[in-house]
Parts: structure tokens; C-alpha cells; sequence
């Protein structure tokens, strides 16, 4: 089997910014489980999208190198350019079906923009094992959908944090977003998830699922700009529409190649 696959740097002005992700364009039908996992682990990309048309609507699944997971931003941005730039799809917007329910993407000027499912914002205590897994107390802990989210100072904490990738994973949860106030833009993240194989991640749209419900709230506003600070970084323009947030932001191709199965 001959399979098309494309690297494209998601939330990103040019390459080498933002996330790497993959993407297989299928026929009518899937791989299996554990095809679909071989590749993602060979791919050695933080997630590896695969997606396919079925009833005229499209459906997307997403793989880390050890794990499908339920819900992934950049690869869905990453997909969604691949359709418009190379599979030449003839529309303003896509819609998706996945195991998070329906998303949708459509193009703005130059961005293109992900609707997705808002996470709940609830308030708890830090769990033991995070108080010094990053060498300095974060300031709040909310729990999200699948997502702990650490409340720090300002983005000079974040910048400087210093994770204890072992200590981490006593934490139930997919990932720790570490996040603060920022002056130039309304907020910063940081994104690790040891749990399914990804220490540190470039830049993570579905943890905006829940920083953009909570900042929101926090600076009584609903558009936001904001940045992930890891070494790669990217920029997402973020609103808060209630149930559902739109994260927008930009995609180029490093890679178009083949896979031989």
C-alpha cells in the first residue's frame, strides 16, 4: 500500500516554527489501530492525523507515537491545510467528525480557524506531586477536560520553568498546561505530557480549549491573543464563544512524501 503523507508546521508564520504535525489522507476506509500507531510512532511527531470521507463528511482521528487521543488543535489545522492547499478542496470551511464531536474549520484571510468544544474550568489543589515539579509553586490548579492547567505568576516564570518529566507523570491527567499573564499578549502556555510520550509540546491547540475559557473570564473579554513559549513557539488568535472557542492560526508544508506499507 502507497500512502501520501505531509509534515506541516502548524501555528506557524514559516518552517521550523510552530508544531510538526503529520497527515495521511485515507480512501473511504480506515488502517487499523495498530497500523495507524506503527506509522505514528515511525512518523516520531508529537501527533500523526489520519482522516477520511464517509456519508460526504470527513472524519479525523489523531495518534502521538504511544497513544490515539480524543481531541489534537495543531493536527487538525495541519489536515485542514493540507486539504485547502494540496487536495485543492473546493470550500470555506470543513467540517469534522471525531471522538470530541463535530469541529469545524474555516479560513479567514490568511488564518485558518479551528471551532472546537470549550473545556470546563474547575478549581483544585495542586496534586502532591506537581507542588515542585517545575521547581517553583504555581499560584492556582484547575482541572479540565483532560488537562491540568498551573496558574503562575507572569511569563518570566513560565519561560524559566524547569520540568521534572518524572515527577509529572504521578499526575492524572493527559498533559500540564503552565500559564501566566503576559504584556504583549494576553496570555503565555507552556504544554508537557510525558503521560503519552510527548515531554514537552510546541505549541498545543486543544489545551487552548481550556486557557481560553479561563482567561477569558479572567480579563472580562472574549478575543485573546496568545503565545506557547517553547523553543519553537506560535502565536493562536483565540475567542471565547461560550460552549465552543476559535482558535486561529497559520500553517506551512515542510514535507510531501511517500509511505510504503
Amino acid at each position: 500500500m502507497n500512502l501520501t503523507v505531509y509534515q506541516v508546521d502548524a501555528f506557524a508564520e514559516k518552517i521550523f516554527e510552530g508544531n510538526p504535525a503529520a497527515v495521511i489522507p485515507l480512501q473511504d476506509e480506515w488502517l487499523s489501530n495498530d497500523t495507524m500507531q506503527k506509522l505514528a510512532l515511525e512518523n516520531n511527531l508529537s501527533e500523526t492525523a489520519f482522516f477520511i470521507k464517509k456519508d460526504n463528511c470527513f472524519h479525523i482521528r489523531w495518534f502521538t507515537p504511544e497513544a490515539e487521543v480524543d481531541l489534537c488543535g495543531h493536527a487538525t489545522l495541519a489536515t485542514s491545510h493540507v486539504m485547502f492547499e494540496h487536495l485543492k478542496l473546493a470550500a470555506d470551511g470543513i467540517c469534522f467528525h471525531s471522538r470530541s464531536g463535530k469541529l469545524s474549520v474555516r479560513k479567514e484571510g490568511d488564518l485558518l480557524v479551528l471551532n472546537f468544544p470549550a473545556s470546563e474550568v474547575e478549581a483544585k489543589y495542586v496534586p502532591t506531586g506537581l507542588k515542585t515539579a517545575f521547581g517553583i509553586h504555581p499560584q492556582e490548579c484547575f482541572k479540565g477536560r483532560e488537562d491540568l492547567m498551573l496558574v503562575f505568576k507572569n511569563e518570566n516564570e513560565i519561560a524559566n520553568l524547569e520540568p521534572d518529566f518524572t515527577q509529572m507523570l504521578e499526575a492524572t491527567s493527559r498533559g500540564i498546561i503552565c500559564t501566566a499573564p503576559s504584556e504583549k499578549y494576553d496570555f503565555v502556555s507552556r504544554f508537557f505530557a510525558p503521560s503519552v510520550g510527548i515531554n514537552e509540546d510546541p505549541v498545543t491547540g486543544s489545551a487552548h480549549t481550556m486557557l481560553i475559557p479561563y482567561w477569558a473570564n479572567k480579563l472580562n473579554k472574549s478575543t485573546l491573543y496568545a503565545r506557547q513559549i517553547s523553543k519553537r513557539g506560535g502565536e493562536l488568535h483565540c475567542k471565547h464563544l461560550g460552549d465552543r472557542v476559535e482558535i486561529g492560526g497559520k500553517a506551512v508544508t515542510y514535507l510531501v512524501g511517500n509511505i510504503n506499507v
